[in-house]
């Protein structure tokens, strides 16, 4: 393959992709069904993880709460099913690889995936847009649900394609260069719509008189270095449709750093007791997570949200910045890290320095909203660089890991709740029901 070939990149979004499985599973059409995804057990607090595109049209917004949707609108609820979503997401990604090798695929997310096509188009005889219309066919037509695509010469332009032309495009296709780029959407608005500009970023350029992605080309780049740092540059090629990061690159990509975390936002809040409890569940969570990947940790760190009251939370401007306000709860939190006394997974070791962290920094005059907590430095256990605690009983230390290797085990075999601690079975604690989740929500299981 010659590298000097331009670069043809496709990216495919699976539409309403969570709401669109469940009509599948029913035998409706995901296009005009009117369905939510959102747990029915659950508050009318609760977040729509996903709307069918029907209820999209009557102008329910995605991520809404359930008490948002207008009364007068019927709607099916289905309940999440996490498990079932992530088969269906494996099946598409099997679909991908009857056109393409997995080394040119990138899943960016449960539903998105990055498809480098441009070693194949002479193996097939065809254009990029052919294959991307063939790929995004065979999804449909092999799985039912609605699938739209964007094809550009870098990562950037094929996702901006995706999300910008593609979703409002009769064909579910969408197609940009550099040239078309500048030239369709220099001045399209907002710039929110764009890839990696989130509310945030563009609150920072209103100042500076940048609301398109043509004035933000055209700014003085100082500003922008002083403003965002070396964040500026991705801006400004952005603004210029350019994207030198290939899928080659993301492949070979190694963080120095690594974590593992488990953090919860709570049904209901917590004393300081609840709290404790919790930390201690998440603790022995994140322990066996180690024992189960083979690999240690050097520090824990912890978290601890309180639920803001409404003197405390800063003023909303507008109605956007509302919404956003109100789905943030806890806005004030306390948070701590302490070193692990060696690399380690004890479940014994990591509970107990998690306890005192929550002893250190957690308020006992506050109710909990939300709890995280973390374990920084984990690498390959027995790796280089790694030392023995001397103060330490190796003989007991090998112990626990044998035990926590076995609940592994009757875990994989049995499912996460046929071993649990006596603290499991405490009216305040969550480990059963987050047993039976998946990123936070029912699995289906």
């Amino acid at each position: 393959m010659s590298h000097n070939r331009p670069r043809q990149y496709l990216c495919i979004d699976l539409k309403s992709f969570y709401a669109s499985v469940e009509c599948v599973a029913r035998g409706l059409d995901p296009m005009t069904a009117r369905l939510v995804v959102a747990d029915p057990t659950r508050t009318e607090k609760t977040i729509c993880l996903a709307v069918s595109p029907a209820m999209k049209e009557l102008g329910v917004r995605n991520r809404c709460r359930v008490f948002e949707i207008p009364r007068h609108i019927d709607y099916l609820m289905a309940a999440p099913r996490m498990a079932l979503y992530i088969e269906r997401s494996a099946d598409i990604y099997e679909i991908y690889l009857r056109h393409v090798a997995p080394e040119d695929i990138h899943v960016y997310s449960i539903d998105e995936a990055f498809l480098d096509v441009t070693g194949y188009l002479s193996l097939y005889g065809c254009s990029a847009r052919e294959l991307g219309e063939r790929i995004r066919a065979d999804v449909v037509s092999s799985t039912g649900i609605p699938a739209t695509c964007g094809l550009g010469p870098n990562l950037y332009l094929a996702k901006v394609a995706l999300d910008i032309t593609a979703k409002h495009s009769p064909g579910h296709f969408g197609e940009l260069d550099e040239e078309r780029y500048r030239s369709q959407l220099w001045g399209h608005r907002p710039i929110t719509d764009f890839w990696r500009v989130g509310e945030g970023t563009a609150r920072r350029l209103r100042p500076m008189g940048i609301h398109t992605m043509g004035q933000l080309a055209m700014s003085p780049t100082e500003p922008l270095y002083q403003e965002f740092g070396i964040d500026a540059e991705i801006l400004i090629d952005h603004a210029w449709g350019i994207e030198p990061v290939t899928i080659a690159d993301i492949r070979a990509y190694r963080p120095q750093g690594h974590s593992v975390t488990a953090g919860q936002v709570l049904g209901h809040d917590r004393d300081f007791a609840g709290g404790l409890l919790l930390v201690k569940e998440m603790a022995d969570q994140l322990a066996l997570e180690l024992v189960d990947a083979g690999q240690v940790a050097r520090s824990v760190t912890l978290v601890v949200g309180y639920r803001a009251t409404e003197r405390e939370r800063p003023p909303a401007r507008g109605q956007a910045a509302g919404r956003a306000r109100a789905a943030r709860w806890g806005e004030s939190s306390a948070t701590g890290t302490r070193a692990l006394p060696s690399h380690t997974s004890s479940s014994e070791v990591i509970r107990r320095e998690a306890e005192g962290l929550f002893h250190e920094v957690a308020d006992e005059a506050c109710p909990i909203h939300r709890i995280t907590l973390s374990l920084g430095g984990v690498s390959r256990a027995g790796g280089e660089g790694q030392q023995m605690d001397l103060f330490s009983d190796p003989v007991r230390l090998e112990r626990e890991h044998r035990r926590l290797e076995a609940v592994n085990a009757v875990r994989r075999k049995f499912g996460n709740n046929a071993m649990l601690r006596a603290m499991d079975l405490l009216p305040e604690a969550t480990a059963r029901e987050r047993n039976q989740q998946i990123g936070g929500h029912r699995s289906g299981r």
